[in-house]
């Protein structure tokens, strides 16, 4: 039997981490060194959330700059890796009978390319886009991620692109190096005993879990993408953080990893 590829979910946070250094990057760099090298990837990202389920199609999907406001040198940073148009179909009909676009207009945006940047800087596997519904409710995201799953046996890597605690309207912007609000350092901490106890169903009515999580999850974007790549989870199998930290106060950098 083929080996079981992990996946991961990685808090992606500011652009500028595509172009820098840090303790982040470091550690997305290190995913890329200690994952057995993949077929191909499945991204999810906060970034495109559209009212429907699409899955990207084209050979070459362009670098989506995204965002506004930064430095030139941000909107020059391309990363060519190929697509792959059979993983696609092959995602399309693992998921009937929802209806899944084939879409050839979208490509990688910085949610995707700012973090692949780093753990596959030579964009040399392909990467397929799927977007997040913004009409469905979080169960159906979950319910994406098991259906997804048996791709990890086919050594497809299934990355979640977002942030457990993602409040830009708290954000620090003159010190983007505070400590976490203690509102953000409650509800991770609750979110991460879910998680390494694989209880996921309060995960899924996060609404529900309290003014903490209304805080961290202001607009569910940033967090949705988490439910898919838990909904890959087998039986038994281990949930870590190989990634941990802040940003600005209200931005969990926290990744993520399911599986060995």
């Amino acid at each position: 039997m083929p080996d079981l590829l992990p996946a991961y979910f990685i808090g992606h946070g500011n652009p500028m981490n595509a172009l820098q250094t840090n303790s982040f990057t470091e550690g997305w760099r290190r995913i890329g060194l200690e994952t057995p090298r993949p077929k191909a990837i499945i991204a999810i990202s906060a970034h495109w959330f559209i009212p429907r389920t699409g899955v990207t199609i084209s050979t070459s999907p362009r670098t989506i700059h995204d965002f506004g406001g930064f430095p030139r040198e941000l909107f020059q940073v391309q990363y060519p890796a190929p697509g792959d148009p059979e993983l696609a179909l092959k995602v399309q009909k693992l998921l009937s009978p929802i209806d899944v676009t084939l879409d050839n207009s979208w490509g990688l945006d910085h949610g995707t390319w700012s973090i692949l940047k780093h753990i596959y800087p030579l964009a040399d596997i392909p990467v397929v886009q799927l977007s997040i519904d913004a009409s469905q409710p979080a169960a159906y995201h979950h319910e994406i991620g098991k259906r997804l799953a048996p791709l990890r046996n086919e050594q497809i890597l299934i990355l979640g692109s977002g942030n457990l605690v993602h409040n830009l309207h708290a954000y620090a912007w003159k010190q983007p190096t505070s400590q976490a609000y203690d509102w953000a350092t409650r509800f991770e901490e609750q979110a991460r005993a879910m998680l390494a106890a694989a209880d996921d169903e309060p995960l899924l009515h996060y609404h529900k879990l309290g003014k903490d999580a209304q805080l961290s999850i202001p607009t569910p974007e940033h967090f949705l993408p988490l439910l898919y790549v838990i909904g890959t989870r087998q039986t038994n199998e281990p949930t870590t953080f190989p990634i941990e930290g802040v940003d600005g106060g209200s931005i969990s950098m926290l990744a993520v990893k399911v599986g060995p």
